[in-house]
């Protein structure tokens, strides 16, 4: 990719100044892989390290953290602590990429729930060729995949994907679409993303999508297999899951997998907030984890989910695989070790948040809810349909597709933002409650670059560099810990000299002898 760059690629790297020992060492890995990068373009990739807070002017200073941010790198807080003071810095992990007349932002800080601070920086130079070769990637592909949002079948709408279709509008070219039965509705379309419909698929829908697959066409599926809304389950307290009838079990059968008409309850689990009392008229709550909301922490090596932050879902169900020739299947979400399911019709009640959970109840471990399929797949009407409509030249039916890919997520919620009462949009993955972020939308934008990139760039998310910390508590605790582990090492290599001294004294000593 960087031999056939055939302009400079500049990038200001705002990682620069005094900074703690891991920021030095994230900073030196940026910048051994821009050397290796620019190596390989033939000095088409230029970089220079900028210290935003260098300048002592501090409107100035303050005006720079102001464009940076607007353009899309987020400052990070540093609390540097000595033993008798600790002070405050803004840093900003992050570069600003341009090639030709187009601009963006990269950041190189990644997160990840339950992480320490060293395994997120270990994480994020474990992921910086991908960022970099990623970024570049987008920078220089003159013309962007087209990608499609289902409509027409009650899927999520504008609103609920805007965030979602915003993210991916920087990489790709993003439309919705209907199909009404027009055989041509997909032709422009390289990739489909179906998020959460709640009303049947007539055959003709079906079909279409079944040959937009057959012919080369790559499809996310974000399905709801159950039919439940929280909203309603707040006003009554009390709500029963019934099962949503799609009319597309048959189809994703043939292609390899089932969302089974269940829920997946996980003590691992976002929180909602729950009235506990009343203080006269003023109604108190109180933030208790909601099993129906599972937090997906990705276990899986596929580069789609290594090393991403929590997952959050909303109703998931389980889904199961087919066993189906050429087919093949890799998980990329499953639950918590304390997860159960609940079949089909499923009572859902609020009141189980105010007693404590069985554990012998949640002894269900690994429930997959979301799967890749990769290989040839297979018509679902093959041998399905008259001759008149296979013998067809203008619907130029296909039994079998060539070397395809599909991601079935057995939630729709998943690539849903929140949006107010008054129509404000919140970021895809953002939880109202606990003000975090959750990964959602970087498993979004993951699974679309594997689906739509056979570069194999992502793949470079594989990575894997070992960390191995001594513990900070013990260490500033024992001084016997710090000598032993700078003497130790010195006293065994006296030790090994000595040993090769007493042998070769003996080796010469026996040859003089012999002579």
């Amino acid at each position: 990719m960087a031999k056939k760059l055939d302009d400079v690629v500049y990038l200001k790297i705002y990682l620069e100044g005094d900074l703690p020992p891991g920021f030095r060492r994230l900073r030196n890995s940026v910048r051994e892989i821009l050397d290796e990068f620019r190596v390989y373009s033939g000095s088409n990739i230029e970089y220079e390290f900028i210290d935003p807070s260098a300048n002592p002017n501090e409107k100035e200073r303050m005006s720079l953290y102001k464009q940076l941010s607007e353009k899309g790198l987020n400052p990070t807080n540093l609390e540097e602590r000595g033993k008798d003071q600790s002070s405050r810095k803004i840093i900003f992990p992050g570069a600003i990429l341009n090639y030709k007349s187009k601009e963006m932002a990269l950041t190189f800080l990644k997160s990840r729930m339950g992480s320490s601070p060293e395994e997120m920086l270990n994480i994020s130079i474990e992921g910086l060729e991908y960022e970099i070769a990623g970024a570049i990637r987008r920078l220089t592909t003159p013309v962007a995949t087209h990608i499609g949002f289902l409509q027409g079948h009650n899927e999520l709408d504008t609103r609920h994907i805007s965030d979602a279709a915003r993210a991916l509008s920087e990489f790709y070219k993003i439309d919705t679409v209907r199909i009404n039965g027009r055989l041509d509705a997909l032709h422009d379309f390289q990739a489909l993303i179906i998020a959460k419909p709640d009303s049947q698929f007539d055959e003709k829908d079906k079909f279409i999508i079944d040959q937009f697959i057959m012919n080369g066409g790559r499809v996310l599926w974000a399905i709801d297999r159950m039919e439940i809304n929280l909203d309603s389950l707040q006003e009554n307290g009390t709500n029963v899951a019934i099962p949503n009838e799609l009319n597309l079990d048959d189809q994703l059968f043939h292609y390899g997998v089932r969302i089974n008409p269940d829920l997946v309850l996980d003590l691992q689990a976002a929180p909602i907030p729950v009235i506990t009392g009343y203080t006269g008229n003023t109604p108190k709550q109180q933030l208790f984890p909601w099993y129906y909301f599972p937090l997906f922490n990705p276990e899986s090596k596929n580069p789609i989910v290594h090393n991403l932050n929590a997952i959050k879902c909303e109703f998931v169900s389980s889904l199961d695989t087919i066993e189906v020739p050429g087919v093949q299947k890799t998980i990329l979400l499953t639950s918590s070790k304390f997860s159960r399911l609940q079949p089909s019709p499923a009572r859902v009640s609020l009141n189980m948040l105010r007693e404590d959970p069985d554990p012998s109840q949640f002894n269900r471990h690994g429930i997959p809810v979301a799967v890749l399929l990769e290989g040839t797949f297979t018509s679902n009407y093959k041998n399905r349909i008259p001759d008149a409509v296979s013998e067809s030249k203008e619907i130029g039916f296909k039994e079998t597709s060539s070397a395809g890919k599909m991601i079935v997520i057995s939630d729709g919620d998943v690539i849903s933002n929140f949006v107010s009462k008054k129509g404000s949009i919140f970021p895809l993955g953002y939880d109202r409650y606990t003000n975090q972020t959750f990964g959602n939308k970087n498993f979004l934008l993951n699974c679309m670059d594997y689906l739509c990139d056979d570069s194999g760039v992502l793949a470079l998310r594989a990575k894997e560099f070992k960390l191995r910390l001594l513990d900070p508590a013990k260490v500033a605790d024992s001084s016997f810990i710090r000598w032993f582990s700078v003497l130790v090492p010195v006293l065994l290599m006296m030790i090994a000299g000595f040993i090769r001294n007493l042998l070769r004294r003996k080796k010469y000593k026996s040859v003089s002898g012999n002579s």
